[in-house]
């Protein structure tokens, strides 16, 4: 992991100073990301469906049906929507608005007149009617960039809104895999249960046998009968765990917990090895760290708009068509009407809302800065710690593999010698239990290990594979 560590310490070096070091206008942060960490970088290597590594197929179903029906996805999806419809409202200021318009009027006036004398009035009216047909535009003149800046960042909240739908996926898939895997745990440890639960009895009618026929003490048919009730406790709890984590699978892919999905009988083993030297570029497709980005570029682009907010602004208005006293005359080009109008308003007093909505941004910026590096750290800390744990688990996993070996060779040899008169019941009893318990850590620890290969699947945006366009170990930027 040394170069995941170099590359990730330079990632971070670059970040901090395109990201954390304000401009001179007080602007924390309005250019490019570094590279290495652009959502463009690697792009085709967001989608990945790491969960076929596991080689199982009723894995891979449930998993297409969770991502594609699960309940969060579909809000996901919604949200998507709305952020490019916002997108498409934002980018519509920048266009000119055209608007159709028809209007008439009927209007009844008195009509005054003077007589001869000079101080007569009559009393006669008249009406009008005035039909108009028009096609007005409206159109503010982007000169300073303001309302690109704006619709630039409805652009970005729009990709980082994809790219949380792809987190989303990502997350539901891995959830389904950890509890497929609890279920097919669940059906191990409740098969295991089963036999130790029938051994037991088979056990406990031997030793009741033989303590009725005085050859060994009533406390051993008594110790016997407890060891048996409390592995059938104990196979109650595990029935019951098995129910629950059945249906908590069925609610993840969208159906009815009736308790009753089929999942595989066996766990599968983690068979490919985690290759050394991954580069730190692999997280650069993460999803998390590609909508933070996002939302970094978005608000840098509102503090642009913010700022450009207090230049003057240029409007136009014009209006074209045709006005007439007849209807039939609305078509006809010699009733043509037009006016054109231009607006130029600077910004003088407004009690300091302008300015303070830079302030706003600016906080807002800098605030997307610290969660763009918290995400990336974080980042980090998950590929670090799932690396570092994927060894430990394995190891305990083997440990337990011998030690349940081991205490089923001493199971077997402690009932013998039971048998034999050579050593008490509660030896039997002890190497029972330990076999017991050794066997299900074993399969506990079995499953730990492919809930953290998941991890760190989710970890690295993926999959192991290194995307072409991604820096390699020992290659320079």
């Amino acid at each position: 992991m040394a170069a995941l560590k170099f590359w990730g310490a330079c990632s971070l070096v670059v970040m901090a100073g395109c990201v954390s070091t304000p401009a001179s206008d007080g602007t924390v942060y309005e250019g490019e990301v570094p590279a290495v960490w652009s959502s463009d970088y690697g792009q085709g290597a967001i989608e990945t469906d790491w969960w076929t590594e596991f080689d199982d197929e009723k894995l891979n179903r449930l998993v297409v049906d969770a991502i594609s029906l699960n309940p969060g996805v579909r809000q996901a999806e919604a949200r998507t929507a709305q952020a490019r419809a916002q997108a498409r409202i934002a980018g519509a200021d920048r266009l000119p608005q055209l608007s159709g318009v028809f209007n008439g009027s009927n209007a009844k006036q008195l009509a005054t007149g003077f007589g001869p004398s000079g101080g007569g009035t009559g009393g006669s009216s008249f009406e009008t009617e005035t039909y108009g047909l028009a096609l007005n535009v409206n159109w503010e003149i982007d000169l300073w960039g303001r309302i690109a800046s704006l619709n630039g960042a409805a652009r970005e909240d729009f990709l980082a809104s994809e790219d949380n739908l792809r987190a989303v996926r990502q997350s539901i898939a891995a959830q389904t895999a950890k509890t497929y895997f609890a279920v097919v745990e669940a059906r191990a440890q409740l098969d295991l249960s089963e036999k130790t639960v029938a051994a037991l009895q088979e056990t406990a009618r031997q030793i009741g046998n033989r303590a009725d026929a005085g050859i060994v003490s009533p406390t051993d048919k008594q110790l016997s009968i407890t060891n048996y009730e409390t592995a059938n406790a104990g196979l109650q709890q595990r029935r019951e765990t098995l129910e629950r984590v059945i249906r908590q699978l069925e609610v993840i892919v969208r159906q009815y917990p009736t308790g009753t999905a089929l999942t595989g009988e066996v766990l599968p083993g983690v068979s490919e090895a985690v290759p050394a030297g991954l580069p730190a570029g692999l997280l650069a497709r993460r999803p998390d760290v590609l909508a933070s980005e996002r939302a970094l570029r978005a608000s840098g682009l509102r503090t642009s708009a913010a700022r450009r907010a207090l230049l003057p602004s240029i409007s136009l208005t014009g209006s074209i068509g045709t006005s007439s006293s007849d209807v039939n005359n609305l078509l006809d080009g010699d009733f043509s009407v037009w006016s054109i109008a231009g607006q130029l308003v600077q910004p003088i007093f407004q009690g300091g809302r302008l300015r303070a909505n830079v302030a706003l941004s600016r906080a807002r910026q800098r605030e997307a800065a610290e969660a763009y590096a918290e995400t990336v750290l974080l980042a980090f800390s998950e590929v670090e710690s799932a690396l570092a744990a994927d060894q430990y688990i394995s190891e305990r996993e083997a440990s337990f593999q011998r030690a349940a070996d081991a205490a089923a060779d001493a199971e077997r040899i402690a009932i013998n010698r039971y048998n034999q008169g050579i050593t008490s019941f509660l030896t039997v009893l002890e190497s029972q239990q330990r076999a017991l318990d050794t066997r299900s850590a074993y399969l506990s620890a079995r499953r730990a290990r492919l809930d953290n290969r998941i991890d760190l699947y989710l970890a690295l945006g993926g999959g192991f594979d290194t995307p072409i366009s991604l820096p390699l170990k020992g290659d320079s930027e």
